[in-house]
């Protein structure tokens, strides 16, 4: 017994040993990192996440990589990508790309936009948001009906797209021109949402749409912009808006309530990646690994809205929650090759074609 005790004893000292001497390591490549990064000096970042919601996130990453600036560029996800593919043959900007618009993201990968990124932080995530080590999902974000809960009485308030389609039948009065959504022409985000929502349920996007053209429909690019007339009263209601940038409005903002669709929500994730032509790469590098981090994930749930895609973060902030919380409704986009089915060219004009005849006023 002894004997046993002795060789247990030795084979705990060894695997704290080796315990200890990875996480040396790792912090030591960290420090290697940082010192390569500090003398590239600067990353550049394209980003359609609004820089009001990353200014924390930046803020934290320059504080604790001191000489690394972040040189942040917050664009519209559809000028984003053309931005990418116009500036690559004269050998690129953007350091790290990281966008809501996860089809286009999957493109520009697909199209050899991207290099490849292993590391301590992109093996901590699970399999559903890694995509060729190239595209990595950062957030869970579902997608949301919001209303003025002022000027929407509760009864009327849908809780699913069966109960939004009943109040749409027979719209009163006060409805008629207070319906807000992307315009999936001007917004990559839009485009992605309604082509996916298209994938979950298709009968039910067309009846909607044609409801919302006998309705009334005001378009907009961005959650933003839906959100201000939303608040307003120039709009009473916005279906498909981004539930993480309305759960920061509406912290703030009392006349703001979101429903997450019990029948499905879909939920979406942010996609980022290194540049194939990264003039910074080793600060990119450390930027993407801060982003992936248990920290940079738990400041992204507590300032951004966004649930994290990793596990070991705290519960209420991660995918795993979201998930018990939707239960059957849970309704993810995955990362990968299926999301280029709407960016085929003749999809792409038929869905849009489709889109602008069904919401045409009628004459």
């Amino acid at each position: 017994m002894r004997i046993l005790t002795c060789r247990i004893g030795r084979l705990v000292a060894l695997m704290c040993a080796l315990a200890t001497a990875t996480t040396a390591a790792g912090a030591e490549f960290v420090s290697d990192q940082h010192e390569a990064a500090v003398r590239e000096g600067t990353v550049v970042i394209y980003a359609a996440t609004d820089e009001v919601v990353a200014r924390e996130l930046v803020l934290d990453f320059e504080r604790r990589y001191p000489g690394v600036r972040i040189d942040y560029r917050d664009m519209a996800s559809s000028d984003l990508y053309r931005r990418i593919v116009a500036e690559a043959p004269e050998g690129g900007v953007a350091d790290v790309v990281w966008s809501s618009a996860m089809d286009l993201q999957v493109k520009l990968v697909n199209d050899g936009y991207a290099q490849a990124h292993r590391s301590e932080q992109t093996a901590a995530l699970p399999k559903w948001a890694i995509w060729k080590d190239e595209a990595f999902g950062t957030s869970f974000e579902p997608v949301a009906i919001v209303y003025n809960n002022k000027l929407l009485p509760a009864d009327l308030v849908p809780r699913s797209h069966a109960e939004l389609l009943r109040l749409l039948a027979h719209p009163p009065t006060r409805m008629r021109g207070k319906l807000i959504t992307y315009d999936p022409a001007r917004s990559g985000l839009g485009y992605l949402l309604h082509s996916q929502d298209v994938l979950a349920n298709p009968v039910v996007f067309w009846r909607l749409a044609e409801a919302f053209a006998r309705t009334g429909i005001q378009t907009e690019p961005s959650t933003a912009d839906m959100l201000d007339r939303i608040s307003s009263g120039n709009a009473l209601l916005g279906y498909n808006l981004l539930g993480s940038y309305a759960a920061l409005r509406a912290a703030r903002d009392p006349v703001l309530s979101i429903v997450l669709p019990r029948d499905y929500t879909l939920v979406m994730s942010r996609v980022a990646f290194i540049s194939r032509q990264a003039r910074h790469p080793n600060g990119a590098r450390l930027w993407l690994d801060y982003l992936l981090s248990p920290s940079g994930q738990r400041l992204l749930s507590k300032n951004a809205g966004f649930y994290s895609v990793r596990a070991d973060v705290p519960a209420e902030s991660a995918a795993g929650d979201l998930q018990q919380q939707l239960g059957a409704a849970f309704r993810p986009i995955h990362i990968g090759a299926g999301l280029l089915t709407y960016l085929d060219q003749l999809k792409a004009r038929d869905f849009l074609r489709q889109w602008q005849d069904t919401i045409a006023p009628p004459p």
